[in-house]
This record gives C-alpha cells, structure tokens and sequence, in this order.
C-alpha cells in the first residue's frame, strides 16, 4: 500500500498472483467503460448541511471478480464515480440486507488507485463474511481533505442505491483518519431527498477523532525535537524552512530520503542491541518526550514531512495550522536545555480556522455511534476519544454515543470478532432502540468467537485520560 505508514490498515503481505490479477481485472473494465463521465469537481455543501444533495447521475457499476478473501461468498462491483474516485462493492451470496460503507484510513497522497479500494475490502472481509454488503470509494483525490473524502462516501451510498438495492440498514464505519471522514459526513448528511436518513448508525474504529487542529499537535513536536536531536531534516547546508510546514512545496525529497535520514540519525532500522549508544539515546529521548514507541517515529515523521506539507500548501492556503508555542516538553536528561533549544512556531489564525472548519468534528450526530480503541494504539492514541466523548457532549450527541476500549495494541485492526460484535450492537440499538453497554458488548463478543475465532479483549470498565495528558497544551490562536 502505497499511504504512510501511520495511518495505514493492516499490513499487507507482498500481493499475491490472484490479487494483481484481480487488480489488472478492474482496471480493464474501468478503462472499457465508455459511458464513465469524466471526473468534475462536485458542489461542497455548507457545514449546516441537512439534506444529502443528489449527485450527477451515476454510471451503473460494473460486474468485477472478487478478491482472492471473498471471491467464493460474495458477487463484485467496481465503477468511477463523476467526481473521479474509484470504488468497489462486495454483495454476499447470503446478504442479510444491510450495508456497511467504509471510509478509510490514510489518506494516501497523490491521484487515487483502484488498489486502494481492493486492499480495503481485503482487510475488511469480515463484514462479507458476516453478511454484510460492503462499499469502499478510494476518494477522488488524496490528501488531508476531510469534507472532499465525506462528499465521495456518500455519493458511493447513492450509487448503491440506485444500482444495487435498497439496504435496510446503512452503518457508516469509518476507520483511522477515515473515522474523522465518517463523524464529519455524519454532521453533513442528515437526511436524504425524501426525508429519510443517510446513515442509520456510526460505527468509527481506532478512530483520529480530535480533529485536525488537535489530533497532529504530537507530530509537531516530534520535528522539533527530531531536529533538535539529529540536525538533518533539513541539514545545516540546506534550506532552512519551518518544519511547521512539513516541507517546502518544490521539495524534492522522497520519502525514501526521508528514511534514510532518519535511520542515519537514530537507526531504526537497526535493533535496538546493533544502535550505537547515542542512537539509543536519541531514540529514548523521542519515546520519553513524544511519547511514541520507537517502531513508529517514522511512519509519524512521515506524516509531519509529507501530509503536512499537503495540508499547508493544499488546504490551508500556504500558511500552517501546526504550532508549539507554550509547550513544555518533559522526559528527557535535560528538560529545561531542551525547551530552551527547540524551534518554536505559532499557528496561522487563519490555517486553523480553515483546516478546523474542514477536519473537526462538532459534536452533532443525529444517529447511535459506537467506537473502539486498542488502548495502547500506537497511532491514534486513546486519549482521542476522550477529546471525541467531549465534543459529542458539547454538541448535543453525547446521548448518542457509546465508547468500547480493548486490551489491543494495534491500530489498523483488533480483530474479526470484534467488529460484527459492534455493528449488531449498532443495529439492535437501531431497531431495538436497545442501547448498548460496554460490559455487554463485551459479553456478546466471546460468545461470537465460536464463528469468527479468538480474539475478543474488551475492557468494559476502562475510561481514558483527556488528551493534555498525553499531547501537552499549547498556545493556540
């Protein structure tokens, strides 16, 4: 998968001979499709939004073979909507009526693949297997664009409709940074045409619900004290830029390069055994201070080089929403030689306003949602979710929200139970207006392993610290 590692799903293995198969398939069905409109830009609707807007009429999709996961259980569609993005649908020979639409993580930069949709259904089988029709868009541009990315999604629900059937249910899962896509898309359609609901329920998984003007506050830090440690992101001789900027637009840097640099510095892809002393020492310090386990500084230094760069030059019009003016850093030998030493930047008023307006959610979901966090995940720190419960609150949904934590330290996926646990809790609330508990939910996952095997760690009783307590406070505008 070609994303940054940070907010990828599920590693992939090397893609075996079906997949490229497969993937060579739709490609050739896409590129046969005449009747395919070109891609146009699509009207944004306001953040007041209540009325899903109907969309260009869509060419119906095409019949595709199935990946390799479900080839043999379920029937295949794929097409390119009007605005551009590619995107496939999985119907289970077995439907039980309802679709899960998936909003993914990432986001990748550059035009979208088709890959990207074929990975995703890959890694999210198990709502096929459990009966469940699935629809994945690869958006219709990559990058930090959260409306854009909502806009896709729900064109893709329209497509379903109009070509495939009328699901009984619609739950809107959103996974990662697609979490944020769905809460957001979720504010933005709250009724269809004829007055009904868009999406019944929420379902948002290892979610990066704090919105962009708070959930990358850690990655600013770690440039400064990454630069402060190492001195090669940019090097001395080099353009000296704000690292708040991610990099400069004509930048030729790869993320290759990037590696490179990092691993020179602090040797990650060495063991910690094979680093030299003042390697290790560089790393400790960047564990302590940031507060990231050392198998993920590059994927993070990644996002804060590249996707940072795509958000001040793409979407806050050339001026930076990252800032770290007031922070005070903690857990190195040297505390105050440190805070002394780093850089320090001060968000643009107006880059905040502009990426908060597009990214943050605002509390106000007219639907049930239910999330999951792996309480050590490594990427989307479970402290999001207090910020997340908070905003809900403020916005009039806390009522409508439930929060489920496992004993799980990974992001990109906890486990097959796990998630037809949660979306038949989703429904039975839907219909049943049964609200789920945690303690219940964890109940009903063991008693789910049976079909989908080992795997349930949920953590009934556990509430997770605010957000300060993981990412200090700064300054904002």
């Amino acid at each position: 998968m070609s994303e940054v590692p940070m907010f990828t799903s599920r590693p992939l293995h090397a893609r075996p001979p079906a997949l490229a198969v497969f993937v060579a398939a739709v490609a050739g069905l896409l590129a046969g499709c005449a009747s395919l409109p070109s891609p146009s830009p699509v009207a944004r609707p306001s953040p007041a939004t209540a009325t899903a807007p109907a969309v260009p009429a869509q060419a119906a999709p095409a019949a595709s073979p199935c990946p390799g996961a479900v080839a043999a259980i379920a029937r295949c569609l794929s097409g390119q909507d009007s605005a551009g993005a590619f995107y496939l649908i999985a119907v289970p020979h077995g439907w039980n009526g309802h679709l899960v639409l998936h909003a993914h993580g990432g986001p990748t930069l550059g035009a979208p693949k088709v890959e990207r949709a074929v990975e995703d259904l890959e890694r999210w089988q198990i709502m096929v297997r459990a009966g469940y029709a699935w629809a994945g868009s690869t958006f219709r541009q990559g990058g930090v664009e959260v409306r854009a990315a909502a806009e896709d999604t729900e064109r893709l629900r329209q497509i379903f409709e109009q070509h495939v059937a009328r699901p009984q249910r619609t739950i809107l899962h959103g996974q990662s940074w697609g979490a944020g896509v769905a809460a957001k898309g979720a504010e933005m359609f709250r009724r269809t045409a004829d007055g009904k609901r868009p999406y019944d329920a929420v379902l948002l998984t290892s979610g990066v619900l704090a919105g962009g003007t708070r959930s990358y506050d850690f990655r600013t830090d770690l440039r400064v004290v990454y630069q402060h440690l190492c001195h090669n992101h940019p090097r001395p001789a080099e353009v000296q830029y704000p690292l708040h900027i991610g990099l400069p637009a004509d930048a030729a840097m790869t993320q290759a390069d990037l590696t490179a640099r990092v691993n020179e510095c602090l040797g990650l892809d060495k063991p910690a055994s094979e680093r030299t002393p003042e390697q290790q020492r560089k790393v400790q310090t960047i564990v302590n201070v940031v507060r990231i386990p050392a198998s993920s500084i590059q994927g993070h230094m990644n996002w804060a080089t590249f996707h940072f760069r795509d958000v001040v030059q793409y979407r806050t019009g050339g001026a930076s929403p990252f800032g770290n003016q007031g922070v005070v850093y903690q857990g190195s030998a040297d505390d105050a030689a440190l805070n002394a030493a780093v850089l320090r930047y001060r968000a643009d008023p107006q880059a905040v306003a502009r990426f908060a307006h597009d990214t943050d959610p605002t509390g106000s979901i007219p639907v049930p949602v239910l999330t999951v966090k792996g309480v050590d995940d490594p990427t989307a720190f479970v402290e999001l979710d207090a910020q997340f419960k908070a905003t809900m609150e403020q916005g009039g949904s806390g009522n409508r929200l439930v929060q489920t934590f496992t004993r799980h330290g990974t992001h990109s996926y906890l486990s097959d139970p796990t998630y037809p646990t949660l979306i038949n809790a989703l429904l039975r609330w839907v219909d049943e207006g049964t609200k789920p508990t945690p303690q219940g939910i964890a109940s009903d996952c063991v008693a789910l392993e049976a079909r989908y095997g080992k795997g349930c760690a949920f953590m009934p009783g556990y509430v997770p610290a605010a957000l300060s307590t993981r990412v200090p406070d700064r300054d904002r505008p």
